[in-house]
């Protein structure tokens, strides 16, 4: 089909707009990427959308996959290269069936491919049409990691150390030509797969006396995948040196770098750091899988009212709004789901950043380098000379970027970007600290976002329960606190019911999937501008954060367990009252 016509087609329905789609035929013709592919790594509509407005134009049935239900043995009907290559998947098998689900079923060399797997089987087909998620999902299903990294350890003959032995340390060290023989390189490749597969944000490769332990960083929290002969350890860090283009003879200092490859079809960045330890060096790899950390503010868990805020703030033609919270709570996401949302060809939108995490195309971004005195303050007084309209500066860390953010907001420019403090109430007291005039900040400063990062219950295994007394006691106080019009809107009531993780196989016995963000957001207002003015302070500015009605972390986290999307104690753990 061609692809104008479903384009035309969800414009018709107003799923998306004219320009929208035009842009959409702009990069699939720059980049050769089917549409569907362009939508689902931008997030740009819901898929299942998508694909059932292309389901009545085919009048192909349209199936929502249960991933966790395709068989690991139903793959071997159909290789992984022809998989690819037509974007299909086997979905399950009889004895008188095989039920295929396909992106594109209307492809022709698709559908010759599968008659030719009937024909060889003798077997009837069953065609459904799947989201480009599900295929994408499932085909990550044909990695068997262990058993990869198994056989190119047996290949290379290695004999187990049963001791420290001072004499094979340096015999270690002289074998970095090891670096490019296949099972190294096997063992590097099936690693970095294994890890995407698995949703990691990190891998961790650390040297031991008698082994190397590989550690991923899954929903925050890490966790063991294997361990490897010590003689592999040198080889399998020169590898990925070489692939980051670090020195490989230099071991005595930290080094940083980056390389880009094509994981399961998508285009992946992997950054490296290098850390020198008396067994060796450790290195950790961050992972930035754009399809994974590119996310919408519904995404993200703003909701309700939280989200109309921020869509609010966006909207207005200049002013700050800066994102708090803890290392590690998703500022960055967050800043990034922002300028997804304001990435118009009629704004010009540069960005300062440390690092750059993900690529966003129109998008002009650049990279601090303090090393070279290319810092937040020098780059921001650059940016002021590109005729921009949106800014985005990673973090405000000193008081020159403060002065400078914020005399960028009063002269006409959207300037976005991230503080370290414990809640939105500080930012303001921490601005003036880092020697901003008081009396700029109420014309300035639009919004400010404080959040946390929180674990998200699986859909499939979570269990209900009755809440404790003691939690139901402090759930209610909570509540009390919360304006009446949001208050009317809780669905949960007396007694309340708390939901808690348990582990199935969808989401590897964890018990949780992914993760959500807790928000709380506080306004610019005139009553602000007031107490900014007069006599500042946090407990001021608390009351009226108050009577703006604002939700806080807690309120917040407590609102997502009710609904069950999240367990009540670790929102109890993670917040204050």
């Amino acid at each position: 089909m061609d692809p104008k016509v479903l384009l035309e087609n969800l414009v018709t329905k107003n799923i998306i707009d004219k320009e929208g789609s035009d842009k959409i035929l702009r990069e699939s013709f720059l980049t050769q990427k089917g549409i569907e592919e362009i939508i689902y790594n931008k997030r740009l509509i819901d898929e299942t959308v998508l694909a059932e407005a292309k389901s009545q134009l085919l009048k192909v049935p349209f199936k929502k996959v249960k991933v966790d239900e395709v068989d690991k043995e139903v793959l071997q009907y159909i290789s992984e290269d022809v998989a690819r290559t037509y974007k299909m998947v086997p979905l399950s098998k009889t004895d008188e069936m095989l039920v295929v689900g396909m992106v594109n079923p209307d492809n022709e060399k698709a559908q010759n491919a599968l008659k030719f797997v009937a024909k060889r089987l003798q077997i009837n087909l069953g065609i459904f049409l799947i989201t480009f998620g599900d295929y994408d999902i499932i085909l990550r299903k044909y990695s068997p990691f262990k058993d990869e990294v198994a056989m190119a350890i047996k290949s290379l003959n290695l004999k187990n150390i049963k001791s420290e032995s001072s004499e094979k340390l340096i015999q270690l060290e002289q074998k970095v030509s090891v670096t490019e023989e296949a099972p190294i390189i096997k063992i590097v490749a099936s690693t970095l797969k294994e890890a995407v597969n698995q949703g990691a944000s990190d891998i961790h490769f650390e040297p031991g006396r008698f082994s190397m332990r590989v550690r991923f960083r899954i929903d925050g929290d890490l966790r063991e995948t294997t361990q490897m002969p010590p003689e592999l350890h040198q080889p399998i860090i020169s590898r990925i040196k070489v692939m980051a283009n670090l020195k490989i003879d230099e071991t005595r200092i930290p080094q940083d770098g980056r390389f880009r490859t094509v994981v399961f079809g998508r285009d992946i960045d992997f950054r490296i750091s290098t850390f020198p330890t008396p067994a060796g060096e450790k290195v950790a790899i961050r992972i930035l899988d754009s399809t994974v950390g590119l996310k919408g503010l519904d995404e993200l868990g703003l909701m309700g009212k939280n989200s109309d805020m921020v869509k609010e703030a966006i909207s207005k033609p200049y002013g700050m709004i800066l994102i708090t919270g803890p290392t590690g709570s998703g500022k960055t996401t967050t800043l990034y789901a922002l300028l997804q949302i304001l990435n118009e060809d009629k704004v010009n939108i540069v960005s300062l950043e440390d690092p750059v995490e993900y690529y966003i195309e129109g998008i002009n971004q650049s990279q601090v380098k303090p090393e070279i005195g290319y810092t937040f303050a020098a780059g921001l007084r650059q940016i002021l000379r590109q005729d921009p309209d949106i800014i985005m500066v990673g973090e405000i860390r000193d008081s020159e970027t403060a002065s400078l953010a914020v005399h960028a907001a009063l002269t006409g420019h959207i300037v976005l970007s991230t503080l370290h403090t414990n809640n939105a109430i500080g930012v303001i007291p921490r601005l003036i600290d880092m020697d901003v005039d008081s009396f700029l900040i109420p014309s300035s400063l639009n919004l400010v976002i404080s959040q946390r990062l929180v674990s998200k219950l699986c859909e499939k295994c979570k269990k209900a329960e009755e809440v404790p007394a003691s939690v139901a006691e402090i759930i209610k106080k909570e509540l009390d606190k919360l304006p009446d019009s949001i208050k009317s809107s809780i669905k949960a009531k007396e007694p309340f019911t708390i939901y808690k993780p348990v582990g199935c196989s969808a989401c590897k016995n964890k018990g949780i999937s992914g993760r959500v963000g807790l928000f709380e957001i506080l306004q610019m207002t005139k009553e602000l501008e007031k107490i900014i003015n007069t006599e500042m302070s946090e407990a001021k500015i608390l009351e009226e954060a108050k009577r703006q009605g604002m939700i806080s972390l807690r309120q917040d986290g407590i609102l997502k367990a009710l609904e069950g999307s999240v367990g009540i104690d670790e929102i109890l753990r993670e917040t204050s009252e």
